[in-house]
């Protein structure tokens, strides 16, 4: 049986996580749901475009040709290929003005769509989602929030043990059946959370930035004999979004070697590259960045290109020379690397209609543990009061819970400060506001 002091423990720490973590995850299931619809459903840039397949495609250059009578005075930045022969293709051309998105149908030349790259709705549900639009104060509350959701599954789980409750009692009147909702719901979505909270950790800037992912990087050592740049693989990535796959952020990029003489290597001969190599369906070419930069190719699930992650890969060329200077794909990945990719895949659904689905109903499910808590909480209160629940008289914290608490701090030092914040709150609490029978 239970002891009614860690019963009483468990639940105000349950409560106390659930008043922060609740309106975040409210706020990254409703961004999640807007991220789902514009980059698996109806891409804001034309990817999904239908169109009716031709004989024969125009050339590379022919297509870049058609693009650029649009912007003389652009540049291509990249090159994406069709996802599919009934897709366009896609081109970023980069002006003094800004960059823009052109879907170009492969066939005849036609522009399909023209928009900025910059400004989608897609973008703004992202950087609301990782950052709350205040950039590294956001990013670092989110990163509480989801080191404090773990702790309210912990609690959650504990509370949830002693009625093993799989499926809400229909039955029941008032709060025991908003209880029993709260409850099963919970049980069913409480791995469900963890892993989308770990897969979110690893992208925060402290756990993930300054912890996992430095040293899980690739190691950009293991490519012989070739000069690197002093810009990382993240430069590559463009406002909110993330499109370079996680194991490659902090990776140190190549350069090209020198201006020797011979032919110069154009847009038409990577995507040939690329298609010898072994790149099928949709991959993407990025141009150079300057006189030292690479062409680079890449095909990963991150952009939205396969929905298997394990056949993620990253290629970069000589600009002078169309050399292959450097080569990374799954396999090369570190461990954690690995379990990032596909990792991100399944938190952003982009390993098929089944992980949309997938998405789609936790996303629903969040808002329903977020209404029924609600609703618990207010048939629950006192009058007058906010209705924390109480310890027992004389209460001393349980071993268990200040073990638990301490792993997780460590674990997640964002996190850690969090908990220290709201036990400190608690400990200068009045004893009548805290310990049920107190005077």
């Amino acid at each position: 049986m239970t002891s009614p002091i860690l019963h009483r423990a468990m639940w105000r720490w349950h409560f106390y996580a659930g008043l922060y973590v609740i309106p975040f995850l409210m706020m990254l299931a409703a961004t999640g749901l807007i991220i789902l619809w514009f980059t698996a459903i109806a891409p804001e840039y034309g990817d999904r475009l239908n169109l009716t397949a031709g004989d024969k495609t125009l050339t590379i250059t022919e297509q870049t040709n058609a693009v650029q009578k649009a912007y003389p005075e652009a540049k291509i930045g990249k090159y994406i290929a069709p996802l599919s022969p009934q897709n366009p293709a896609l081109f970023q051309l980069d002006a003094q003005s800004g960059s823009r998105m052109l879907a170009l149908n492969p066939y005849t030349g036609e522009i399909l769509r023209d928009v900025p790259k910059d400004g989608t709705w897609n973008e703004f549900a992202t950087d609301i989602h990782g950052t709350l639009l205040v950039g590294d104060i956001g990013d670092r509350l989110i990163e509480a929030a989801a080191g404090l959701g773990i702790l309210m599954v912990i609690t959650g789980l504990f509370l949830w043990w002693p009625q093993k409750a799989f499926l809400p009692d229909f039955a029941a009147k008032g709060r025991a059946f908003w209880k029993s909702l709260h409850s099963a719901g919970g049980f069913w979505m409480s791995l469900v959370l963890v892993f989308f909270f770990i897969s979110g950790l690893a992208w925060a800037g402290i756990w993930g930035g300054k912890m996992v992912q430095a040293w899980s990087t690739f190691p950009a050592e293991k490519w012989d004999n070739v000069p690197l740049s002093d810009a990382t693989h993240a430069s590559m990535n463009h406002g909110a979004e993330k499109q370079v796959p996680w194991a490659l952020e902090q990776t140190l990029m190549p350069e090209s070697k020198g201006l020797p003489d011979g032919t110069p290597v154009v847009l038409e001969t990577v995507v040939a590259l690329g298609r010898a190599i072994g790149f099928e369906g949709r991959f993407q070419v990025a141009a150079p960045a300057d006189e030292k930069g690479v062409w680079t190719l890449s095909q990963d699930s991150m952009s939205y290109d396969s929905p298997d992650p394990t056949a993620d890969r990253t290629v970069h060329v000589d600009q002078y020379t169309g050399q292959i200077l450097a080569s990374v794909g799954f396999a090369d990945y570190s461990l954690p690397g690995k379990a990032m990719a596909v990792g991100i895949a399944l938190h952003e659904g982009q390993m098929g209609w089944w992980n949309i689905a997938l998405n789609a109903l936790l996303c629903l499910g969040i808002f329903m543990l977020g209404a029924t808590s609600v609703v618990m909480w207010w048939l629950r209160r006192p009058a007058g009061r906010v209705g924390v629940p109480l310890y027992p008289q004389s209460f001393r914290l349980p071993v268990i819970l200040g073990i638990a608490a301490l792993l997780l701090s460590a674990a997640f030092p964002v996190t850690g400060v969090a908990i220290l914040a709201f036990a400190l709150i608690d400990f200068l609490l009045p004893k009548r506001w805290k310990e049920a029978g107190a005077a």
